[in-house]
């Protein structure tokens, strides 16, 4: 089985949002890019809410500008295809989370893109990585394998949860 490679953190240390994935699909991983598949909804969220739009380089400088990062949460994991449901935890590798937090101490709120990451996150990332001082919410999944809600209703729930 091929081990599934995720990347680093698209960030700057001043950012206040955290939006973490579980680990990039096979799309992801063949582009370098994070949320590459063609129908998922994460960049075009982002264009609805701030504007963000362009090549992969430049939508990810207009995100740090808005003071938002990008990571997942395992490092690594065997995961054949690309569902979330595929990760193989014997084989999963956590990011260091302690190590980010260190360096982004101005993040406010982390947001998990889908209940996957959040899952990961609550089992794998000890609490005293995490300052108590950060909210945390579950956000619906922007990937295409998510169809139960529209994509009105994920910008909805995404739009109110990023702007508290």
């Amino acid at each position: 089985m091929t081990l599934s490679q995720g990347f680093p953190p698209v960030s700057r240390s001043d950012a206040r949002v955290l939006i973490l994935g579980s680990l990039p699909g096979a799309r992801s991983i063949a582009e370098q890019e994070y949320y590459a598949h063609p129908q998922n909804a994460f960049w075009s969220i982002m264009r609805e809410m701030f504007g963000i739009e362009g090549d992969y380089g430049s939508r990810c400088r207009q995100l740090q500008e808005q003071r938002i990062a990008l990571w997942d949460v395992l490092q690594s994991s065997v995961r054949p295809g690309s569902m979330d449901a595929d990760i193989r935890m014997d084989s999963a590798t956590t990011n260091d989370f302690a190590g980010f937090f260190r360096v982004h101490d101005a993040i406010e709120f982390v947001g998990f893109n889908g209940k996957k990451a959040e899952q990961l996150f609550s089992r794998s990332v000890a609490a005293d990585a995490v300052p108590a001082s950060i909210r945390q919410a579950s956000l619906p999944s922007t990937s295409p394998a998510y169809a139960a809600m529209p994509f009105s209703g994920k910008l909805s729930a995404w739009r109110a949860a990023l702007s508290e």
